[in-house]
């Protein structure tokens, strides 16, 4: 069973299949660098970035080649994205890697002309790879999906990871330099970089990290249509376009989240420190999510009794014309 389910996925997108292998073996060459090697950097193993980056975009790139292969009609034009996708992976993982092996950070430095040439390349290759997710994320909108859900799960999880992708914009703007010589960005706010963080995560506990709102928009992509099949899984009785209109609600939900979440850092707010007008905005998102499904739920309870009364004077009408004749 499992050397079937490996030949079936050596069929997807090869260029994307192939670089997810080679996280594969990027995660561990990385888990032995946060082991054996003593040297830390902006308050963590040196290691772990290259680690969390190589998991990361592996799982990212197995999605899209697992999207792909759901395709009922082959896109030429999708499969090409893709393939840029891959390759522009490729430079940002290389530049990381490169960085941790040259002790130097790679986000944001320019403190040297090759550290701002790379920050530059990485910098260049996430937009042409945002630019080559939206086309795909169209093709996919494009083309009708055999089962409605799904179809919603795999469309909200694109177009809320582009969401996830442009909530980093601010890590590069102008204001978010932290007067440091050299550096042109940061994730944090108000604090500076590496500063005190959440396990493995490294999410500011003292300010806000603009990485929250980036991470949870990115999983999108694999939450939306982790959703989908657990709603056909243990909703089935529902109908189909109730369940879809469910998956709308969770997408509008998700993207508040990403939204509040960047809202939230951009206040300079640690995650688990939330002021009164955070949790407002939180208390807000919740009602208004349960309040949506409420009335989904409602819909569908009263458009079935309203169909069950239907059917029930049919039959009643059928049976007084047999008893009449």
């Amino acid at each position: 069973m499992t050397s079937l389910a490996v030949r079936r996925v050596a069929g997807w997108h090869r260029p994307l299949v192939a670089f997810t292998a080679l996280m594969a073996v990027a995660a561990v060459v990385a888990l032995i660098g946060i082991v054996a090697d003593p040297r830390v950097l902006t308050g963590v193993p040196i290691w772990l970035k290259p680690f969390k980056f190589a998991v990361s975009l592996g799982v990212y790139t197995l999605t899209l080649a697992w999207m792909l292969s759901l395709l009922p009609r082959r896109s030429r034009l999708a499969e090409r994205a893709a393939t840029v996708v891959a390759a522009m992976s490729v430079i940002e993982i290389a530049v990381i890697i490169t960085q941790v092996v040259r002790g130097q950070t790679s986000h944001y430095n320019e403190t040297t002309p090759l550290n701002a040439a790379l920050w530059q390349a990485m910098g260049t290759s996430i937009m042409v790879l945002f630019a080559a997710q939206f086309v795909i994320t169209v093709v996919l909108l494009r083309q009708p999906q055999a089962d409605r859900v799904a179809g919603y799960g795999i469309r909200l999880g694109l177009g809320l990871s582009l969401l996830g992708m442009a909530a980093a914009v601010p890590m590069v703007l102008p204001t978010a330099a932290p007067g440091t010589p050299g550096i042109s960005g940061a994730h944090s706010v108000g604090v500076p970089d590496g500063g005190p963080g959440l396990p493995l995560v490294g999410w500011s506990t003292v300010g806000g990290d603009l990485r929250i709102g980036h991470f949870v928009g990115l999983h999108a992509l694999q939450a939306m249509p982790l959703l989908a099949l657990l709603l056909s899984r243990f909703a089935g009785r529902l109908d189909e376009a109730v369940r879809a209109r469910l998956m709308l609600v969770a997408g509008a939900a998700y993207g508040g989240l990403t939204v509040l979440l960047t809202w939230q850092a951009l206040r300079g707010q640690p995650l688990l420190r939330p002021d009164a007008l955070t949790l407002a905005a939180i208390g807000a998102l919740a009602a208004s999510t349960v309040g949506a499904m409420v009335a989904v739920l409602r819909r569908n309870r009263t458009t079935v009794g309203a169909t069950e009364r239907s059917e029930g004077r049919q039959g009643m009408a059928t049976m007084a014309k047999g008893t009449l004749r």
